[in-house]
C-alpha cells in the first residue's frame, strides 16, 4: 500500500475600494502626508533660496532649481491625488510602487543638487544646500515607508485583506501484483 499526500495552499485576496473622488481631510492628520508637506516646503525654500542669489543662472543652480521643482510638482499633485482618493479611485494602478522609485531617486537627486551647491561659496547656494539635504532625507524615509507598504502588500488607499487556507489529502492507494 502506497500513501500519497497532497497540500494545497488557496489564497484570496480582498481589495476594498469607494469608486468616487472626495475630499479627506483627515489625511493631512497622517505620516505620509506630513512627510509629503515636508517635502514640498522644503522644495519651495530651496528654491526661493536659489532665485534670490545674483548667481541663479549659474548651472549648478539651474540644476537645483529642476531637482526643486520636480519634486514640488510631482508631490503637489500626489498630496491632491490622496486628499481627493483618486488614487484609491484608480487602485489598478501601483501607486506604492510608482512613489518608492520616485522618492528613492528624488533622495538621490537631492543628495547630488545639494552637494553641487554646498561646494560653491555662494551663501544663498549654501542655504538651499541645507534645505536639500533635509529634503533628501524626507524623500529616502519616505521611499523606506513606501518600500515597506509594497513589501506588505498594501495598496495606496483602501483595504486589502489576504486570506490563506491550506487543505492537505491524503489517498491510499493499494497496488496488486
Amino acid at each position: 500500500m502506497t500513501d500519497f499526500s497532497q497540500t494545497a495552499t488557496v489564497t484570496q485576496t480582498t481589495t476594498v475600494t469607494q469608486p468616487y473622488i472626495r475630499y479627506d481631510p483627515e489625511y493631512i492628520k497622517t505620516i505620509p502626508a506630513i512627510i509629503k508637506i515636508v517635502c514640498i516646503v522644503l522644495n519651495l525654500i530651496g528654491f526661493i533660496c536659489i532665485e534670490v542669489s545674483y548667481f541663479s543662472h549659474h548651472s549648478r543652480g539651474s540644476f537645483f532649481n529642476t531637482v526643486a521643482m520636480v519634486g514640488f510638482w510631482f508631490t503637489g499633485i500626489m498630496l491632491v491625488f490622496y486628499l481627493f482618493h483618486v488614487c484609491e479611485k484608480f487602485h489598478k494602478i501601483p501607486w506604492l510602487k510608482i512613489e518608492m522609485y520616485f522618492c528613492a531617486a528624488w533622495a538621490l537627486m537631492y543628495m547630488l543638487a545639494s552637494s553641487l551647491a554646498a561646494a560653491t561659496n555662494v551663501e544663498a547656494f549654501q542655504a538651499a544646500a541645507f534645505f536639500g539635504y533635509c529634503a533628501m532625507i524626507a524623500y529616502g524615509y519616505d521611499a523606506f515607508l513606501k518600500y515597506k507598504a509594497v513589501n506588505n502588500g498594501e495598496i495606496a488607499q483602501g483595504s486589502r485583506s489576504v486570506q490563506q487556507q491550506q487543505q492537505q489529502q491524503t489517498i491510499s492507494t493499494v497496488t496488486s501484483y
